[in-house]
């Protein structure tokens, strides 16, 4: 069974963010043996006077392989946000099982919705209602739901978001191949910003650190096209930021 599950709205600005406190409950459920979890994800949501957030407003998204039932999944991460999440966060949790096409489309434009304009917590539980999916508040106002569900959404359209962490392959300016950087992991794919193919022998400068993100499902490595040395560059920290 595949599941996807998000958390939002864990943290307080004295606080480490919601994306290491799902890596530690992730390491949890890990050594219990309900794995095997995908890389955590970060998704940014709309940033307005309107919505309350400790620093970005982004949800964290991971996905599991698992034979667990998702309710062994639903009472202990609803217990561990319970538990970990800081005083005066919204905590909420959205798990969700491989979906028909349907409900997929509908969390999907909900995610994209909440990139964009203000949704309320109502809405975000009357879809999760229709839709037949967990989605459920730990804390304070509880208005984390609506980042969860939004996360959620956007991890199954596969375009949208960063990876946590950051890879060390080189020093910056080292060349390599892309197909060299593809047997690493955390990376499975290559491409321009755009989507354009980048081929297995093409030459890539590194910069000092390298992050993906969500690309056709995938973890994307983005490099810059060909220059007239025809190599490409990985793009930088801070041209990441906008993804």
């Amino acid at each position: 069974m595949k599941l996807t599950i998000a958390m939002d709205d864990t943290d307080n600005l004295e606080t480490q963010g919601t994306g290491w406190l799902l890596e530690d409950a992730c390491k949890e459920m890990a050594a219990r043996g309900w794995g095997p979890f995908s890389m955590i994800s970060r998704h940014q949501l709309f940033v307005h006077r309107d919505i309350p957030y400790t620093s970005h407003n982004s949800a964290m998204v991971v996905e599991a392989e698992s034979s667990v039932d998702q309710h062994h999944f639903i009472e202990f991460l609803g217990q561990y946000l319970a538990q970990h999440s800081a005083p005066g966060s919204d905590p909420g949790l959205c798990i969700v099982p491989e979906l028909q096409t349907d409900v997929r489309e509908a969390l999907i434009s909900f995610g994209l919705r909440a990139k964009r304009e203000v949704i309320t917590k109502d809405h975000a539980h009357s879809l999760a209602r229709d839709a037949g999916v967990h989605l459920s508040e730990h804390g304070g106002t509880g208005g984390g739901v609506i980042g969860a569900l939004a996360g959620v959404g956007l991890r199954l359209w596969g375009n949208d978001g960063r990876y946590r962490g950051w890879l060390h392959l080189g020093r910056g300016g080292q060349v390599m191949t892309a197909a060299a950087l593809k047997t690493h992991p955390g990376i499975e794919d290559i491409r321009t910003p755009d989507g354009g193919l980048v081929a297995h022998e093409a030459c890539i400068a590194l910069a000092d650190q390298l992050k993906t993100v969500c690309m056709d499902g995938k973890s994307t490595l983005l490099v810059h096209p060909e220059n007239r040395d025809r190599v490409h560059a990985a793009l930088t920290k801070n041209e990441l930021k906008c993804y």
